[in-house]
């Protein structure tokens, strides 16, 4: 089975005790990923955020203490309870819903920025999940992503290394298939009126002391890459 979602409900349980391989690889790509959009946002401080497929609150957390008003949206319920849990453990205001892509529970123009990373290659409808973004951003509002590349370089790096010698991911994790090439992606998001900026290459550049991947920038975007998008405040206002 490719695209194997029911590795978020089995592991939820472990999201922040260090247990699990493949969610500690999610959480040493939590500074990499900041590394590049602090540079977008500037400041984070007094933001509305919906981090979208949030699971047990790796990334909403380290957007809270950079200052941002975070909402975090899973579809498993099991991350959301792990995510809530460690947010009050830690003395975090983080507002968790339980809630899928293709519907996201907030209004319309409510959010000054949404961050998406490791979800876009995972979402049964790209394009009704891409719709809901822009509903929900202000206008001139950014949405921030990461995703994986569809091309034989990717998959056999991600599923047939990653997943089937190094097991850094459960088997089944991906589905190549559903794997976004960059000119897909930006085409998409400018048919909704967000404006493209430039995308950046990421992916391993290190170990650390549990011999886990450290990541980084690489100047290549043709495994992973992350990238910008701003809703058009002329357009969206014109639209009214």
């Amino acid at each position: 089975m490719r695209n194997d979602l029911s590795i978020y409900h089995t592991h939820a349980a472990h999201w922040w005790d260090g247990s699990q391989r493949f969610l500690r690889l999610l959480q040493n790509l939590v500074p990499a990923r900041l590394s590049h959009f602090d540079q977008v946002v500037g400041s984070w401080q007094g933001k509305t955020v919906l981090d979208l497929g949030c699971g047990g609150g790796f990334m909403a957390e380290a957007l809270a203490r950079r200052g941002a008003n975070v909402i975090g949206v899973d579809p498993v319920d099991a991350a959301v309870a792990a995510a809530r849990a460690h947010a009050v453990a830690g003395g975090l205001a983080i507002d968790y819903r339980v809630g899928s892509g293709e519907a996201i529970p907030l209004a319309d123009r409510s959010v000054d920025c949404v961050v998406c990373v490791d979800v876009l290659e995972h979402v049964a409808d790209i394009d009704q999940v891409l719709d809901e973004i822009a509903r929900v951003l202000k206008p001139g509002g950014l949405f921030l992503f990461d995703t994986i590349n569809r091309t034989m370089l990717a998959a056999f790096v991600v599923v047939s290394i990653g997943e089937g010698v190094l097991r850094l991911l459960p088997r089944g994790t991906h589905d190549p298939a559903k794997f976004l090439k960059p000119s897909e992606l930006a085409s998409k998001l400018v048919s909704r009126g967000l404006s493209v900026g430039p995308l950046v290459g990421i992916g391993p550049l290190g170990l650390d002391r549990r011999l886990d991947f450290t990541f980084g920038w690489l100047p290549t975007v043709l495994i992973m890459y992350a990238g910008h998008a701003r809703t058009n405040a002329a357009t969206a206002q014109a639209g009214e």
